[in-house]
Parts: C-alpha cells; structure tokens; sequence
C-alpha cells in the first residue's frame, strides 16, 4: 500500500507506518526538518525505510511524484487558501489513479471551503463519510469516476 499526506504535525503518519504502509509525507521547504525529526523521533528504525519526507508546493515539480502511484491520500485541513485550490485539485489528480481514495478531513468556515468541494466535485466523485459535530469536522471521500464501494 502506497499512502501520500500532507503533512501538518504527523502524528497520523507513524500510526501507518507501523500498519504497514509505505508513506510520503509533504509538506512545503520550510516544515520538511520538523517532519524529518518527527519520523526520526516517533518510529522505531525498522520502519524509517518505508516513509519518505518529500518537498511538495501544489501544482510544482510533479515530475517528481510518479503519477497515479498512491493507494490513498490524506490530507488533514488543507483547503484554507482560495489561490490553491487549481494547484491542489492539479496535484490531486496528478496523484490519482482511478483505484486512489483520497480522504480529506476539513471544517468548512467560509463560502470558499464550498467553491473547493464543488470544484473538487467536478473532478472527482465525492461523498461526506464522516462529520463531528462536536468539532465541526467534515471528512469527505473522494475518488475518480462514480464508484461507491467501500475501502
């Protein structure tokens, strides 16, 4: 199982690892140490081998990410700046093959957060699989083409 995630603090990260996964994690140039040091500090040295910490910026240097290569993307509140949302849905479907899930946990606090979901509709099939009321936290599934089934 190939697993791709944006980063954020990485905690999420370690727990996959140890089911198994081979992970990529990215983030921009300037949280790339934090998360290097992160893997370092919470997985045990067998497992370093199956994570990666990889720059990415949406919609730059694809090239570097094999396309359709990942069996799932993460990624965890991810949709707050309008000006990314064409470079995130690029990245996305660069990322995808039509097997991908992608799930991507957000809140949705502003009309924006909606513009994203309906353009990432008019990519993907997506449907809400998740919400917490309590913390307001929406997780949607999203995938290529029109399938339901479960992961």
């Amino acid at each position: 199982m190939s697993l791709w995630l944006e980063a954020g603090l990485g905690t999420i990260h370690e727990f996959l690892y140890c089911l198994g996964a081979r992970v990529t994690i990215t983030d921009r140039a300037a949280a790339l140490e934090f998360l290097e040091s992160n893997v370092q500090a919470n997985l045990p040295s067998e497992l370093r081998p199956r994570a990666v910490v990889k720059e990415l910026t949406w919609g730059k240097d694809l090239g570097n990410f094999p396309p359709g290569a990942f069996d799932f993307i993460l990624g965890a509140d991810i949709v707050y700046l309008e000006e990314t949302f064409a470079e995130l849905l690029q990245t996305l479907e660069h990322l995808c093959s039509e097997q991908t899930v992608i799930l991507l946990s957000c809140r949705i606090r502003y009309e924006r957060d909606h513009k994203f979901l309906k353009m990432l509709r008019g990519r993907f099939s997506v449907y809400e699989v998740h919400y917490d009321s309590n913390k307001d936290v929406h997780i949607y599934k999203a995938q290529r083409g029109s399938r339901k089934d479960d992961f």
